[in-house]
């Protein structure tokens, strides 16, 4: 394949028609279910797989078929197929999601806005335009550049859910349904990851888990005089501090339940390494620090594997605290925290929750009402070694499409497919990627996609998908 024309047909896509309908994508509020209590009924999703299946037909793929499969009570899934042309009975499955975080609209700055697009700067600017809404334009604009070219490819199946945020609590139900349609891919293409920089091709190496859970603690049946009770009784804020930190140590962050942790192959080690090496200040730098504040203590490599193989827990949300202009002085009855707990790739998700449960609920100070419910609980994903034909071609795609060598990282976040798939097809190959680099913020404000990147790595996807036919 000829790299630099499979490039320049992206950019032309890109320019006529992907980036335009990527902005109008962004316009759409389509949150996950998770956080949105009427997904089924305010057409949102609806919008955005309808936007997106017009603009797949449009591409000329050819053989491309087209469905969007809807079970009862489930969030909608585009399935596309296009024939094998290599003669060899063999699939490949594209992986990405339509679905979003929430807009999060009060931080963003001035000038951008969750669901109004701006292009500035190379980048264009919105909720879900990386993560993962240009999954479908890179999976058939990669195909196509193939195709143009007279190169061979394997059956592709593309698959684009609309559940990933909540977990893709859905997924299961229509890989099940879709098992025989589907087959037994011998790559898996997932375009939902990240990338440490946007100079080359980044390959994901593991993701963590993550569970999640509402920890309670009630100590009055109402809230009482703070003049009057305070002194006497214990406030639900201090004991909601003791019992955090059995779990993690307030100085340093560090998680102090043995059983969340695990042993971290060298072979990671050494990525991590690797990748420290060619980051450098940016894996601290890509955040946005008050003026003063840093990160924690710890040369690259421990940074590296603090966010890709240890434990990590964050507060999310928080419930029985009024607002600051509400705040009277009362010594409230309750306090609630969201605990989301990233967990190592190999540690199972609902066996590290009940732990967590387990301390959080043992011996309560003063006799307080401590409730820990999980909420979820998805474990993370280790790739399995990659074939000598894939370690290169992955090497070789990068080279001819970034013009750098590539580079292997673990990724904090989670991807619940990639465990589903890993243990449904356990002689797969995986190549896992994605355009999320630094200061480009899914889930958080000013989320952005930088264009170049996603160009070149649908370009690198379509030299690895013609490695594979020619392997």
């Amino acid at each position: 394949m000829d790299a630099a024309k499979a490039l320049e047909y992206v950019r032309k896509v890109w320019a006529d028609s992907a980036e335009a309908t990527l902005a109008k994508y962004i316009e759409i509020p389509n949150q996950s279910p998770l956080f949105d209590d009427e997904w089924a009924t305010n057409g949102y999703q609806e919008q955005a797989v309808d936007l997106l299946v017009e603009w797949a037909k449009t591409q000329g793929v050819e053989g491309l078929e087209l469905e969007v499969v809807k079970l009862d009570g489930r969030t909608p899934l585009v399935y596309a197929e296009v024939p094998d042309t290599a003669g060899k009975n063999d699939t490949v499955l594209l992986y990405g999601h339509l679905d979003k975080q929430p807009p999060l609209t009060e931080d963003w700055d001035e000038d951008l806005h969750p669901h109004k697009p701006v292009f500035k700067d190379g980048k264009l600017y919105g909720r879900g335009g990386a993560d993962d809404g240009y999954a479908i334009f890179a999976a058939l604009t990669a195909i196509r550049a193939l195709q143009l070219q007279g190169r061979k490819h394997a059956r592709c199946v593309v698959v684009i859910e609309a559940c990933e945020e909540s977990g893709s609590f859905d997924l299961p139900f229509y890989i099940d349904h879709l098992a025989e349609r589907i087959g037994v891919p011998s790559l898996v293409v997932c375009l939902d990851s990240g990338c440490g920089n946007y100079d080359q091709l980044w390959l994901t190496s593991s993701l963590r888990g993550v569970t999640v859970g509402t920890l309670d603690v009630k100590i009055l049946r109402e809230g009482c005089h703070s003049g009057k009770s305070s002194g006497i009784v214990p406030d639900s804020f201090r004991i909601i501090r003791q019992l955090l930190s059995r779990v993690e140590d307030e100085n340093t962050g560090e998680v102090l339940l043995k059983g969340l942790h695990c042993n971290v192959p060298e072979a990671r080690q050494q990525q991590a390494r690797d990748a420290a090496a060619v980051l450098g200040n940016l894996i601290t730098e890509e955040f946005p620090f008050v003026e003063g504040a840093g990160a924690n203590q710890g040369e690259h490599f421990d940074l590296l594997m603090n966010r890709t193989w240890k434990p990590a827990l964050s507060y999310t949300g928080v419930d029985g605290l009024p607002e600051l202009g509400r705040a009277g002085n009362v010594l409230r009855s309750r306090t609630a925290l969201k605990l989301s707990m990233r967990l190592p790739p190999t540690v199972d998700a609902q066996t590290a929750a009940e732990i967590m449960k387990a301390e959080l609920e043992r011996d309560p100070p003063y006799g307080a009402e401590v409730s820990y419910t999980i909420e979820k609980a998805g474990s993370g994903w280790e790739s399995p070694a990659l074939a000598p034909w894939l370690e290169q071609a992955v090497a070789d795609a990068s080279l001819a499409t970034f013009e750098k060598p590539h580079c292997y990282t673990g990724e904090g976040g989670s991807i619940p497919f990639m465990g589903m798939l890993g243990k449904r097809f356990p002689k797969a190959q995986f190549v896992i990627t994605g355009v999320l680099g630094p200061a480009s913020n899914a889930h958080g404000p000013n989320e952005f996609i930088h264009l170049e990147m996603s160009r070149r790595v649908t370009a690198a996807v379509a030299f690895i998908l013609d490695r594979h036919a020619n392997r």
